[in-house]
């Protein structure tokens, strides 16, 4: 059984790279909060979290509600007795060129990627703050640094939560809050797996380490950002894109 380190809140994390962070977590004696609107999947991956030797809970959440949010991040400190570590994760895609691209789409976008990531950091910051201690970290994108074509909403909800993080890194480190992103490069996922051989091969031309990242190199990013080892780095963006941004 891992040593108990605190208690990790990690949204969207009932598949893909957020499972893998909450498992990670999990591993290294976090209880974690699974927070998602896909409860099954959630909870099959909060087994998975217990079967690590810590608490788990499941919380369906929108993050774009604020309701659904306050109720997360109350929830947890109430049962768990403190907030220690804020990943968001949660995010989706709706992707299309600018012309074609509809508002719906883009506010969409912007409301779970960035907006989301607003709600949840706020009020974990007044948890936070009270205890002049936590880490938060957001999973932005190469895509919010470089720009990608078709996504021009998902690319401004990265380039958007980067700047947050700065601005919030600058306000709470004085409570001894550190905040920082990371920014995956091409990710095999379920979502990526779907595209043709031909787009998979135009990514993987572009990196460097001719390879695409799993999602374990994700979550071994926010173990470090989490970790004593991180405890001097605050607002800062770390690429994990084989070299896809340098």
């Amino acid at each position: 059984m891992p040593e108990r380190k605190g208690n990790a809140i990690v949204t969207g994390a009932a598949r893909g790279i957020g499972r893998t962070i909450a498992l990670h977590l999990a591993g290294a004696g976090y209880n974690v909060a699974i927070s998602d609107i896909l409860e099954a999947d959630a909870r099959s991956t909060a087994n998975e979290v217990e079967a690590l030797g810590v608490s788990a809970r499941v919380v369906r959440t929108d993050v774009s509600s604020e309701p659904d949010v306050e109720a997360l991040i109350q929830g947890v400190n109430e049962a768990w007795g403190s907030v220690d570590v804020l990943v968001n994760n949660a995010g989706v895609t709706r992707d299309n060129l600018l012309v074609r691209m509809s508002q719906a789409d883009w506010d969409l976008v912007l409301d779970i990627n960035l907006k989301g990531a607003f709600l949840c950091s706020r009020e974990a910051a007044k948890v936070m703050m009270r205890q002049r201690s936590g880490r938060m970290v957001n999973i932005a994108s190469v895509a919010g640094l470089m720009g990608t074509a078709g996504q021009a909403n998902y690319a401004a909800s990265k380039a958007g939560l980067i700047a947050m993080t700065k601005t919030m890194a600058r306000e709470l480190g004085g409570r001894n809050v550190t905040v920082n992103a990371i920014a995956p490069g091409f990710i095999i996922t379920e979502m990526t797996d779907q595209l043709s051989d031909k787009v998979k091969e135009g990514y993987l031309s572009q990196i460097p380490l001719r390879r695409g990242g799993t999602p374990q190199d994700i979550a071994d990013a926010v173990g470090f950002l989490v970790s004593p080892a991180a405890g001097y780095i605050t607002g800062t963006v770390i690429n994990v894109s084989g070299g896809l941004v340098m």
